[in-house]
């Protein structure tokens, strides 16, 4: 079990929806929160949005207008200019090609020296899926398989692999990543979600907060994870708190706390939605919330 008084690692989520398209504003924002001590920066991925015009009754938190850097090109840029932890928070894993995943995730992570964390979800937009030809409806159950060949294609100089859906044969990435695997960590809010991250997950960003509906998705974590023959205390936990226009300061330390207690290894600590107008605005709140809980500024 881990020790609740061992440090929680506390990162930043990347704001992608408000940051807009200024290159000048992502170095500031990545380099700002790395100055205030923040471990790493974490940051969503969607590669095409809806247009709410044609898809009549959108209701999608994001559409056609929302802003998303491409994950992986952005770690390759800011490998180069920080030594922050970076983390995808998460890869729509099932609606990728497994192979290409597999060769940007070793690239990112050579380039950042093995200070990398590959977050997969399965989503949740099915219009994203129709435009990039693949399946919806069975993405779970293909995402066990990519997860599998992933991790062999981390690991091994030449892979065969026949699966119900990925196949290769003879094949391999060079070169191969820093770290062999690279950790594979699961965003989980279905039970059946929860129990692929405790088979097979390093770890996993939980979307519910504290309490009973945390309580209950760790125990279905937990017996995935010893179902598997795994022990559930080697996985992995970050939890999320946001800053709301309501609550500011008090609310981003109470939830530390309350993650905190529940023995989290890491947490994220999003600006976005708080009617943040500049980087500068952003940084302010991290810089309010890293002097709070005691982060030491970087010289």
């Amino acid at each position: 079990m881990r020790d609740r008084h061992e440090p929680m690692q506390i990162g930043v989520v990347f704001p992608q929806t408000e940051i807009g398209a200024d290159m000048g504003a992502v170095r500031a924002y990545a380099t700002g929160a790395e100055a205030l001590g923040y471990a790493h920066l974490l940051a969503y991925d969607h590669v095409l949005g809806a247009d709410p015009a044609v898809h009549a009754g959108w209701a999608g938190p994001y559409d056609v207008d929302t802003t998303f850097h491409e994950p992986f090109v952005l770690f390759g840029f800011l490998a180069g200019i920080t030594k922050l932890e970076l983390v995808t928070g998460v890869i729509i894993l099932p609606q990728r090609q497994t192979a290409l995943v597999a060769k940007q995730a070793a690239e990112v992570d050579i380039l950042c020296e093995g200070r990398f964390r590959l977050g997969i979800g399965v989503g949740w937009n099915s219009v994203e899926y129709d435009a990039l030809g693949r399946s919806f409806g069975d993405r779970g159950v293909r995402s066990a398989e990519q997860i599998e060949l992933l991790r062999r294609l981390f690991t091994e100089r030449s892979v065969t692999f026949e699966g119900r859906s990925e196949h290769v044969t003879g094949a391999g990435i060079a070169p191969l990543p820093v770290q062999r695997p690279i950790p594979i960590w699961f965003g989980a809010s279905t039970p059946p979600a929860f129990r692929r991250a405790g088979r097979l997950g390093d770890g996993w960003f939980p979307m519910v907060p504290p309490g009973p509906r945390l309580d209950e998705a760790k125990a279905i974590v937990d017996e995935g994870a010893r179902e598997a023959g795994r022990d559930p205390s080697s996985i992995g936990m970050e939890g999320r708190v946001s800053w709301t226009p309501e609550g500011g300061l008090d609310m981003v330390l109470d939830h530390v706390e309350r993650w905190r207690s529940t023995g989290a290894s890491h947490l994220e600590v999003n600006t976005m939605r708080a009617g943040f107008a500049s980087v500068d605005h952003h940084l302010a709140a991290l810089a309010k919330v890293a002097e709070a809980v005691g982060l030491a500024r970087q010289t």
